[in-house]
């Protein structure tokens, strides 16, 4: 007989959701165009960083778009299967199949010398293959294959936060968990040591030692009777990297957990699951908080004036503008989309993999950028975009959408076997 896998005392319905909402998809669209721009301008536009890098990071802003969109989505996702097991195997086909296409790209780069790799991942190639197998390489201090691999270290920890909830039923506290960790941020920013794990034990053992932590609780999680006690090592073990062992820093650590629960609880709000009185208050003081640590440790840190005040801008203005996008595409939600946006959204996990691979290729062919006239930079920017669009569509269509399509139908439960009908009775004989 199957049983339910909803935590106690948690077993009321989510209201339901449109299978696709246009508008996350044009922000997932609009996200990844600013940090495709953001990595154009190393090889086609140096020029750019007199002009826009001390104002403004537009990766970072393209990311905390993504961040945003996550924490509104993923929470939900979980939430409407009610099945643990079925979301992980729903994000497992979602994300490691193109995330192993980019990383042969990324070996392949290496390999024809466009982009060679460090040698912190060619001395130690077991430790880097194992962090990247765990997704958490960037909390473990090993060096991302491809720059835009830290990202999904934050998804990875996100997950496992929220099933941890979920198991055990606070998940609907994400605004007082998004106030908590902004409020953390301030607080222990310039306390707690980064890398402190990977110091102390060497990173080595450190992969080792969290790995082994990490597949133990994923299968005490996937066991219904184990199930607390995996989520309980899965959620302690992603905050204490989180805390303790991040390459940025618990500041900007709990700052974009901060976002990505702010992003759940802004769909609790839309939901009506929230109440207004206590979400909105809570929710708003993550971007505020959020400004109020670059300030304070901007102030703290030894740096010059002019390195201050670039930290302080690029920071700030990165959360601004990309509350600001996620804010608007709410208030625009109930519009008509351009298709060309949601079509971008749609292969924008393809278009944030593949584009350094893209982009890695022009500045291992181009000595020198600023030596060329714009206007032939322009059509390389041109061509690169196409080509990356192409290759993402053909991503998309080719390994993702079968690869999610068949995570689907695996994370389906099999239905109960229909009872055997009862023949009746034989009549006694005249």
């Amino acid at each position: 007989m199957a049983t339910s896998t909803l935590p106690r005392g948690d077993a009321r319905p989510q209201p339901p959701a449109p299978r696709r909402l246009a508008w996350l998809d044009a922000l997932r669209g609009v996200a990844a165009l600013i940090v495709v721009f953001e990595h154009s301008i190393d090889p086609l536009y140096p020029e750019m960083f007199s002009i826009s890098k001390p104002w403004f990071d537009a990766g970072k802003c393209g990311v905390l778009v993504f961040f945003l969109v996550s924490g509104y989505v993923v929470p939900a996702s979980l939430e409407r299967r009610g099945d643990v097991r079925a979301f992980w195997t729903g994000r497992l086909f979602r994300l490691y199949p193109l995330w192993l296409v980019a990383i042969a790209g990324a070996i392949l780069l290496a390999v024809t010398g466009l982009d060679p790799m460090g040698r912190d991942m060619t001395d130690r190639p077991d430790v880097t293959v194992l962090a990247h197998l765990t997704m958490l390489q960037d909390m473990l201090r090993v060096p991302n294959a491809l720059n835009v691999l830290w990202t999904l270290s934050f998804e990875m920890v996100f997950y496992l936060l929220v099933t941890a909830m979920f198991v055990a039923g606070v998940h609907r506290r994400s605004a007082e968990t998004a106030f908590a960790f902004a409020a953390g941020a301030l607080a222990l920013g310039a306390v707690l040591p980064a890398a402190w794990i990977s110091r102390t034990l060497g990173v080595s053992w450190t992969v080792y030692g969290v790995s082994a932590l990490m597949a133990a609780g994923m299968v005490l999680l996937l066991r219904e009777r184990t199930r607390r006690y995996g989520a309980a090592v899965l959620g302690v073990l992603a905050l204490t990297l989180l805390a303790v062992n991040s390459r940025v820093g618990v500041w900007e650590a709990f700052l974009i957990l901060a976002t990505m629960f702010s992003g759940t609880a802004l769909y609790r709000l839309e939901r009506g699951t929230l109440p207004k009185w206590r979400g909105v208050p809570l929710v708003a003081a993550v971007p505020v908080l959020s400004v109020a640590a670059a300030i304070w440790l901007s102030a703290g840190w030894s740096l010059t004036d002019s390195d201050r005040g670039v930290f302080l801008w690029t920071w700030s203005s990165a959360v601004v503008v990309a509350w600001a996008v996620f804010l608007a595409g709410m208030a625009l939600r109930g519009r008509e989309i351009p298709r060309v946006l949601t079509w971008l959204g749609m292969i924008s996990y393809s278009v944030y993999l593949l584009h350094p691979l893209v982009m890695e290729t022009f500045d291992g062919l181009i000595a020198d950028p600023a030596a060329l006239p714009l206007s032939l930079r322009l059509a390389f920017g041109v061509l690169a975009l196409l080509v990356l669009l192409t290759a993402s569509a053909a991503a998309y269509r080719w390994i993702e959408a079968p690869m999610q399509n068949l995570g689907r139908r695996l994370s389906r439960r099999p239905a109960p076997p229909a009872p055997h009908p009862i023949p009746p009775a034989p009549r006694p004989a005249p």
